[in-house]
């Protein structure tokens, strides 16, 4: 098998990709994945080789993406707007063959230490010049080079992608084509997509449920989706209308900036026909709002890029406010008390997930994924939950401490390693708090050194140089000391 089949079997002629009004057909498509096949092949790409892809959502990521995993190498993607100290740290872990770089990310690239650059064999850049020896991928689709899919187990790895997981800083998660294409496989049957599908393409392909639920599932159903690299809601309305878009997925903070329009036609959303919210808990009263306003039912579910990501949908079920659904097909959930036992109905307790989407661990990191995988494959998530009669399933909180903005985890332990490596903080702590428009954001508690002047703005702009701008502090208050117990361990609770 191999993931990247699953444009293989769709008209010539059908439109996969729609992207600043420019179309690609499956047929193009094809081609254009083989051609880069052939070149990473002649670059000496190997099976479980690591490219990284440096892209936002433009068809450069797709074909590169497919064209990786169809060469039995490993694709990490990689947020383009991040720094390059955390950019950094991420290909230190993944060690990459080859980069695949687009032009916004070009300071990015150059920023990153030259030994670290050094360590990758070859950089790709999707279109134009500027890296100095740099291939570009519109000369590779030039020409008429192929090369085929190469075969691979299940169980080989096809994707490390980064995330938080329920513990400690972001490590990368890795997932096998089984686990993806198992994934892809139930969200079509759950969403119910057809090739008269028309995708809403903006949520980021570098995260989990843009790569897989967004974008595969799309690819593999025959649909077409339109690519979006910047959201703007006024934008998304007229891209609505003039494509008939049918199938809409966003994290909380697209659907609250769309509720916040005014003067917007109340048949604004009439040809979606399937609008959904992950990542984080949507309000209920956008929800509502909503309903009443466009007579479009955003659906909320529940998934983590551990499990590639779906878990739970309330697709075909009755409306229940505030239910994140049941389990997709093929994934079994047990709410699990604190003495490892099934919880009571109406009792919360740890959702645990067991599934063929289930990853095998994080790359190089046995002790972290010691902490979350049980010998017998249930994946112990962190978040807590509760079940109704009904086998609803409702969120009550989330792994300890994580923060969650605009659907992007946040570890505050990351944020809070940065803030001290400033040389005028000797402390700090870090929590979430309430957001109107990204559902969280980041306030930090900073202990300047004594005798230096510290302003809000340095330490925020200290931060945006070696963090993505998401993870960032929105607040910083400055405090005498951070609350820590005897033994020292930070105690963020009594911030909140």
């Amino acid at each position: 098998m191999n993931l990247s089949h699953i444009i293989d079997s769709h008209p010539e002629s059908s439109v996969a990709l729609i992207s600043h009004g420019r179309e690609t057909t499956y047929g193009q498509l094809r081609r254009q994945v083989a051609a880069l096949r052939s070149e990473f092949l002649k670059l000496g790409v190997q099976k479980g080789e690591c490219v990284a892809l440096l892209c936002s959502n433009t068809p450069y990521f797709v074909v590169s993406y497919l064209a990786t995993v169809g060469i039995g190498a490993v694709a990490a993607p990689l947020n383009p707007t991040s720094p390059a100290p955390e950019i950094e740290k991420e290909l230190i872990v993944v060690q990459p063959a080859v980069v695949v770089v687009e032009p916004a990310a070009m300071a990015t690239w150059s920023g990153i230490t030259s030994d670290t650059r050094r360590a990758v064999r070859t950089v790709l850049a999707t279109e134009g010049h500027g890296i100095e020896g740099a291939h570009t991928l519109d000369e590779v689709f030039a020409t008429d080079d192929s090369a085929p899919v190469v075969e691979v187990d299940p169980s080989a790895p096809a994707a490390y992608m980064f995330t938080s997981g329920t513990a400690g800083s972001p490590k990368a998660a890795v997932l096998s084509h089984g686990n993806l294409m198992s994934n892809i496989e139930q969200s079509m049957d759950a969403e119910h997509m057809t090739p008269a599908d028309v995708t809403f393409g903006v949520l980021p392909m570098y995260h989990i449920f843009g790569l897989n639920v967004m974008l595969c599932t799309t690819l593999a159903s025959g649909a077409r989706i339109v690519l979006v690299q910047r959201f703007d809601p006024m934008s998304t309305i007229e891209t609505i209308r003039e494509r008939g878009i049918t199938v809409m997925l966003g994290a909380p903070s697209v659907w609250m900036a769309l509720n916040q329009l005014i003067d917007v036609d109340s048949t604004a959303f009439d040809s979606v026909r399937l609008a959904l919210s992950g990542a984080a808990k949507l309000p209920e009263q956008t929800i509502q709002s909503l309903s009443a306003r466009f007579g479009i039912q955003v659906l909320e579910g529940y998934g983590l890029t551990e499990a590639s990501p779906v878990v739970t949908t309330a697709i075909d079920l009755p409306f229940t406010p505030g239910s994140i659904g049941r389990p997709i097909n093929g994934v079994q959930v047990r709410i699990v008390d604190d003495n490892g036992d099934d919880a009571f109905v109406g009792d919360s307790g740890e959702i645990w997930v067991k599934g063929p989407n289930v990853f095998s661990g994080y790359l190089n990191d046995p002790e972290a994924t010691a902490r979350v995988l049980t010998e017998d494959g249930w994946l112990k998530t962190g978040d807590i939950a509760v079940v109704d009669e009904s086998g609803n399933i409702f969120m009550v909180d989330r792994a300890k401490d994580l923060i969650i903005v605009s659907g992007f985890n946040v570890f505050p332990a990351e944020v809070e390693d940065v803030l001290k490596s400033h040389p005028s903080i000797v402390d700090a702590a870090v929590v979430g708090t309430a957001h109107p428009h990204t559902g969280e954001a980041v306030r930090a508690y900073v202990v300047p050194a004594p005798g230096t002047h510290l302003d809000e703005d340095a330490v925020v702009d200290h931060c945006r140089r070696n963090l993505a701008r998401y993870k960032c502090p929105s607040k910083v208050l400055f405090v005498d000391q951070v609350p820590r117990n005897m033994t020292g361990k930070l105690q963020r609770y009594s911030l909140r």
